[in-house]
């Protein structure tokens, strides 16, 4: 049987083209996403069509991607953290 932990999430490290690591927590990032897919140059993969508002697409990025290409030539890659005490 897997370990609990391997299930929890306390955030997430964000690296995004030309600027520091950031670290957030998930509804910072959904709302980084949502906001990023509703710029017209960024590219957004076809699975997320069928998904009517940024913020569905968002969510499933979310949990089923690590990284979007925001442009040609930007990223924004994000992984899970976990963090002991």
């Amino acid at each position: 049987m897997p370990d609990p932990i391997m299930y929890q999430e306390d955030g997430y490290v964000v690296l995004e083209s030309d600027q520091p690591e950031q670290f957030m927590n998930s509804a910072e990032l959904k709302t980084k996403l949502a906001n990023l897919l509703q710029q017209s140059e960024t590219i957004i993969p076809r699975e997320l069509e069928q998904f009517d508002s940024p913020e569905l697409q968002a969510q499933h990025l979310l949990d089923n991607y690590f990284e979007l290409d925001v442009s040609a030539d930007q990223y924004l890659q994000w992984y899970v953290v976990r963090l002991e005490k």
